[in-house]
Order: structure tokens, then sequence, then C-alpha cells
């Protein structure tokens, strides 16, 4: 359990401090809170819990709640409610319990103490049922102390959409087996299901290159001869896109098609759609499925995988595709390659890249820096690569990465950050020490926010570094170790192989500073260029 303890919390402090089998982890703002809670899910796929306090502890927590509800990850918050009898009042830190009803995927009130164990399990039970997310239960203050007879929760069933249509798996084994330049877009839903066993069968079954979303990173290792041509993004190459754009089927499985993704749907996917998705509500969204497919991603691939088994496949080179999009790609990459300080953000990352063990479980967090992660930074399997989705909020990157630590304790742990994330988590290199998590956070420092600077200076009448910091530099290696964490800052890429690797198997936080170019240019601008 992840949490920040108030006079409400502490009657729920003190029975989880009489446990062996609960840890309560205590952050420094109710905002890395959900997030830290986040980094272990994603990382484990197993919930973790949250308490706060209500109102203000609350409300810091929502961010990270929609982080999850937008991402499909299951946690359980706990939050301390006003007592019944004074709701309403104006008490302290009291908020309408309903105003949390739009950032969680259910919000459980508890109305009578008696009830209270039957829907903390109810709340666990939603929380881990497909399509999975975060679940609020709101326990009123005084409840905590009462001695009344609880009822015995049932068992919940994890009840869904258990298997896909017949007609429709058929329908889509027909479209695809017919398909001579198939592709595959594969979102997080099958990182949710578990199913990327099933995703790397099916692909070289279709012969069909891997596109993965922001969320689905991962769901197969980025290896260079693999089916993995990329990440659909904002800094997308334009080979990439032409690789869906030319296919003559699509398969899209456990993705949403959210507008961040496809640019607010102009990236051009082809007539022939198969869309596998646990909410009806997704098909249709900026795309008409020619076979939409209501199951579970892993159920989903599996019984597709049964019926093409027989089928003769028209397809084929789909490795060569998917390699072919990858050396484009990293052509364009090459001008921004180099060894001289101040490094470009693609060789900071590709030589982080190099430093760290092959299954380091790696947490990133949202930024400019993060955009050219999705390009050049390989993400080493379904659990290991843990970065925002369509919420794409800052400062979620340490605190997941002390999640992703506590959920993976025998497992190297690298956090990615640029000094603007960081600052809105700072606190939480204090958190990382004072609870003795030994993760590694590698900070990319440009004194800017550059995305929003450099739009600044292109389409509005404001400076090129209009939002720098330059003239009140930071010094984050004196902030770590401010609070007992050790830091060092290296320049060059032989420096960072050297510092990163170590760290990385250290026993112990340790932070990296690497200065980066802060006029080098966005990814987003960079890739798109013909």
């Amino acid at each position: 359990m992840f949490g920040i303890p108030g006079k409400q919390t502490l009657p729920l402090n003190e029975a989880i401090g009489t446990r062996d089998d609960i840890r309560f982890v205590v952050a420094r703002h109710e905002t890395a809170v959900s997030h830290q809670a986040w980094g272990y899910a994603e990382t484990s796929g197993t919930p973790a819990a949250t308490a706060v306090v209500p109102g203000p502890g609350d409300m810091n927590a929502m961010n990270g709640l929609k982080n999850a509800l937008n991402d499909c990850t299951p946690l359980v918050h706990i939050a301390v409610e006003t007592e019944p009898e004074v709701r309403g009042g104006g008490g302290i830190h009291e908020t309408p319990p309903e105003t949390y009803d739009t950032v969680v995927k259910e919000n459980l009130l508890v109305e009578r103490p008696e009830s209270t164990a039957a829907i903390v399990e109810e709340a666990i039970a939603i929380a881990e049922t497909p399509p999975k997310g975060p679940v609020r239960i709101g326990i009123p203050k005084n409840f905590l102390t009462m001695d009344v007879p609880l009822a015995t929760p049932g068992e919940y069933n994890r009840e869904y959409v258990e298997n896909a249509a017949e007609s429709d798996i058929e329908a889509a084994a027909t479209l695809l087996a017919e398909a001579t330049m198939p592709v595959i877009l594969a979102g997080g839903g099958v990182r949710a299901a578990n199913a990327s066993d099933s995703l790397r069968r099916l692909a070289d079954r279709l012969e069909a290159p891997v596109v993965t979303t922001y969320k689905g990173k991962g769901v197969l290792p980025d290896d260079p001869d693999g089916y993995v041509a990329g990440t659909l993004s904002g800094s997308a190459s334009p080979e990439l896109l032409d690789c869906l754009a030319t296919a003559d089927a699509a398969l899209a499985v456990g993705t949403d098609f959210d507008a961040v993704a496809t640019r607010t749907w102009s990236v051009e996917l082809p007539d022939d759609l198969v869309h596998v998705t646990l909410d009806a509500d997704d098909l249709g969204n900026g795309y008409d499925p020619t076979v939409g497919i209501i199951a579970d991603a892993g159920v989903a691939l599996s019984e597709l995988e049964a019926a093409l088994a027989d089928r003769p496949i028209r397809a084929s080179d789909g490795t060569e595709r998917a390699m072919a999009v990858r050396e484009a790609t990293s052509d364009r990459l090459d001008e921004l390659r180099g060894s001289s300080p101040p490094l470009t953000s693609v060789s900071a990352l590709e030589s982080v890249r190099d430093a760290i063990p092959q299954d380091t479980v790696v947490s990133v967090d949202a930024g400019g820096f993060r955009v050219w992660a999705l390009n050049v930074f390989a993400a080493a399997g379904p659990r290991s690569y843990v970065n925002p989705g369509s919420w794409a909020t800052m400062g979620t990157g340490l605190p997941a990465g002390i999640g992703a630590q506590l959920a993976n304790p025998d497992d190297d742990v690298v956090v990615l950050t640029g000094d603007g994330g960081l600052m809105m988590c700072i606190h939480e290199l204090h958190t990382a020490v004072a609870e003795n998590v030994p993760i590694t956070v590698v900070v990319f420092t440009n004194e800017d926010y550059a995305i929003i600077s450099d739009q600044a200076g292109r389409d509005y009448d404001l400076s090129d570094r209009e939002y720098n910091w330059s003239d009140a530099p930071i010094s984050f290696t004196s902030l770590a170790e401010s609070m007992g964490m050790r830091s060092e800052c290296v320049e060059d890429p032989d420096e960072i192989r050297s510092t990163v690797g170590s760290a990385a198997v250290a026993d112990e936080p340790v932070l990296v500073q690497i200065p980066t170019d802060p006029s080098e240019p966005q990814a987003s601008d960079w890739m798109r260029t013909e």
C-alpha cells in the first residue's frame, strides 16, 4: 500500500502496522502515491492499494487515478471520507464523494460500517476485471474505529466477455489470411491480457509487421531481427506510417485508437480492418472496422491463431518489412548521433540503453526525451517498459519507478526522466532513500520546457527558449545528495555507459544527471520530415 498518513487515516495505519503481510510505503506527496501504485501494477500485473486523506489528498491523487483509468491499470484507492453526519456541513477536507466519478473505473462509498469488508472485496474484483482500472473506496473516518460485526465477503467473479463470436473470428481469419501485406497494431490490452506469446505466434503465422501504440511498446521486444517495426506516436517516421497505410489489411488488438497516438485519427489505415477490443464503445472510434470483435486480447489472439492454423497464408516477408522501417527510422537519426557534449537525447538514450542489462525494468516519464525514446530506446518485454499513455502526465517516472522496484525486488529498475518532469516529483527521491528502494534515476537536463518553448518561438510571438531556466540552473546531483542519494553527472557516451551501468546493478538508489543539448530539434518535427 502506498500513501501518506493523516489524522483521518491513523486507525487504518494502526491496523496495517499489526500486519506482517502488508508494507506501507510513505510517499512525500499524494500525487506520487497513485503513480507509485500505477508503476507497481504496470510492471507486475497485480494491483496495489493507495490510502490518502479526504479532500486535498484525494484530489492530489486524482492525477494518477486518471492516468490509471486511461491505461486500464488496476489499483484500489482507499479514501478516508468525512463522517456521514458531518457530510455537507463543510467539515475539514470535505469534498462530495461524486467528485471522483470520472477519474476511476468505479467509485464506491461505504454507507454502513458492517459492509466495509465486502465492499473492499468488491472493489478488488472490479479493479481486476478486464478492462481493468482504478477503483476508489470512500470509507468514513468514524467507521474505521467501530467495533461492529463485518459481513463476510462473498467470492466475486471477474466476469467479462470470455469468448469472441465464432462468426467474427472466422470473418477476421479469412480477411487476414487473404491479405498479401497485413500489419498488426498492438496496444496495451495485449500487455494487460499477458498475451505477448500469442501475439508473436500470430505475427509469425501472418508474416505481419507489428506496430505498437504508446502503451503497447514492449509487448514484443524491440529486437533487431523481430517483427516490431516501431511505435505509433506523434513522432512516428513517414516510413512507419507508410507501413500502416500501404498494408492491405490490419489487425488492431488491445487498442482504443486514442487521438494522441493516431494524430487525431489522421493516420491512414487500410480499409480492411479487424478491431479487437473489450469495450464496444471503442468500435468506430476514428476508424470503421470491417470486423469488430468484442473480446479480451488474449482470447481473440488465441482464437484467431486456431482459426488460421489450416488456412493458406498469402503474405510473406514480415520481418523484412519491419526491418526496412527500423532501418529507415535509424537512418533519420544518424545526424543526431555524436559523442561531443552536450549530447542530443538520441545519443544519451542510446548510451543508457547500451549501459543497462537487457531485462532491466525501465520507467519513463513524459516529456521531450520520451518522444525520442519511443523511436530509439529498445523495450525488452511486456512488463519492462512503463510510460504513460494518452493522459501523458509529467512527474510519473520517479514514483512509478519506485512502485516498479517494489513489485520487482530482484530486478534492476531504471527511471528515465527530464529535468522538467523530475522537478514535479523531486520529493520522491527522498522516498526512495527512506524506503531503501535501489532504483537508478537518470535525469536528462536541458534547463527548459523544451517542447513548449520550441512551439512558443515557432508559432507565437515568444522567444525560442521562452520557458527555460538557464539563468537559475539546478544541480540535481546536489539535490539528490542532500537527501542521502549517491549521484554523479556525466556528459559523454563512455561515461554514461560506465556510470549508468554500475548504478543499475547497485544495491542502493543512485541519480545520474546527463546534460543534453537545449537547442536540439524536437522529435515530432525531425521525424516527420519527408
